[in-house]
């Protein structure tokens, strides 16, 4: 082969590489603003849904990072695989009180960072199906949910420790400290083997299972010895995904934020916002991802359990700044919730019996309208009510600042009774009468009738 040819065949492969890059962003970017709007509606209408962590972790119950945390090797943690089998693992029950706290969407984790499958894939023998439980977990979870009218999401982890083909990087069990032992142990390591492999699941999930309605790929970490886009071949991943389902739903944490199109909620873990999220200049969409405790997965003796007013607050908060609360648990390893996150789940379900009005298709107040103190927002931009949500519950008296000319009617969102309210003097306050019992419910709404 002369030197011409050779060269020839070089600009060949790079044109053609180009090529399908190009196509692959151009794919990536074939949605107005509105179309965007319009696919995403339900999510943004529906403001409240359900993370599951489960796996192999649950056995442990020491946090589903224990793997990590312990340094655990394959070998070492081989026996969680060869004891899991969750005899009371009951879907159904998981659907119907995920619907019953008002939640409208799940999440569950189909392969979390442990690289243990919860679906019967035909790309690897580290599944449900050949535990001593022998069943497709993602299965029975999407027939169950469909049952009860919720939408289905699918976790999958980007990370793997138990692929061989798996690079060692920082977040591994086996991190190491130096350059030349990261070399040595990924010698024989192929990550484009692992991506042709996470392309393969994901399609599987993405084909075996009907409509997928939210994706949750979790997670990159640009670095010397981390890992981003080019090592999950993010943008091939995303066309194949839009193209399978053009109706899903998908995170941030491909390492596409600079893409338009690669991506379509950001997703703040673990802490709340001070304000609804922007980026170059304009609202986006946003999901806090929390926990009931600390952990994401079965922690049997983990305390810092939130109480369900903190909940609400933090669901309430979020639509406030317009944005969801995906509220996690972490089932034990039988199959069944926390008793803590079953207490947690029938109370904010109570709660929202009688008051989702002020979160479903909710969203930030406009500006015009101030909060009065200890209390938060939410606005339904379609009815044009003002919900008003009382944190510290006032004794007789609330005052709505340069509201006068605005209101037609309040009333209380639990029991639809009147509030009073008059005009205060020489100005355009509002002076509400309370009763000075609190009514029974944990943060009591007022739902105001705009003009």
């Amino acid at each position: 082969m002369n030197n011409k040819f050779k060269i020839g065949m070089i600009l060949v492969l790079l044109l053609a590489t180009l090529a399908m890059q190009n196509t692959a962003t151009a794919q990536l970017k074939a949605e107005t603003a509105e179309q965007k709007s319009k696919r995403m509606e339900w999510w943004t209408d529906a403001r409240f849904g359900m993370f599951i962590h489960w796996g192999l972790y649950a056995l442990p119950a020491r946090h589903e990072w224990v793997k990590n945390a312990e340094r655990m090797t394959n070998e070492q943690y081989q026996k969680y695989f060869e004891e899991f089998n969750p005899d009371l693992y009951n879907p159904k029950e998981w659907a119907r009180m995920a619907k019953e706290a008002g939640m409208k969407y799940v999440v569950l984790t189909a392969k979390h960072h442990e690289g243990f499958c919860q679906f019967d894939s035909k790309f690897t023998d580290y599944k449900s199906t050949n535990t001593p439980f022998g069943r497709d977990v993602i299965k029975e979870y999407v027939e169950a949910l469909r049952a009860e009218g919720l939408k289905v999401g699918f976790y999958y982890s980007l990370i793997d420790w138990h692929h061989p083909d798996y690079t060692i990087d920082d977040n591994h069990p086996q991190r190491q400290v130096s350059d030349s032992a990261y070399t040595r142990l990924n010698k024989n390591r192929d990550m484009s083997k692992y991506r042709e492999y996470l392309k393969n699941q994901v399609r599987e999930l993405l084909t075996n299972y009907g409509e997928i309605s939210v994706i949750w790929f979790d997670f990159s970490f640009p670095g010397k010895h981390g890992k981003d886009h080019k090592d999950w071949g993010s943008e091939d991943l995303l066309k194949m995904v839009r193209t399978l389902q053009p109706g899903i739903i998908i995170d941030d944490r491909l390492d596409l934020k600079d893409q338009d199109g690669g991506w379509d909620f950001e997703s703040p873990e673990q802490y709340k916002v001070e304000k609804w999220p922007t980026r170059n200049g304009k609202k986006i969409a946003w999901e806090t991802c929390q926990t009931f405790s600390g952990s994401w997965g079965y922690y049997r003796d983990e305390n810092t359990w939130k109480s369900t007013p903190q909940l609400l607050e933090l669901l309430i908060e979020s639509v406030s700044k317009g944005g969801n609360l995906l509220l996690n648990v972490g089932p034990t390893a039988r199959g069944v919730f926390d008793f803590r996150a079953q207490d947690r789940l029938r109370s904010m379900g109570e709660w929202m019996k009688y008051n989702n009005r002020s979160i479903y298709n909710c969203t930030e107040a406009p500006a015009e309208f101030v909060a009065p103190a200890n209390t938060l927002l939410t606005y339904n931009p379609k009815t044009k009510r003002l919900y008003i949500h009382l944190l510290s519950y006032p004794m007789g008296n609330l005052v709505l600042k340069n509201m006068g000319d605005k209101v037609k009617y309040i009333q209380f969102l639990h029991d639809a009774s009147e509030i009073k309210f008059s005009k205060g003097d020489g100005q355009n306050n509002l002076n509400l009468e309370l009763p000075v019992q609190k009514p029974p419910v944990e943060i009591a709404v007022l739902e105001v009738i705009l003009k």
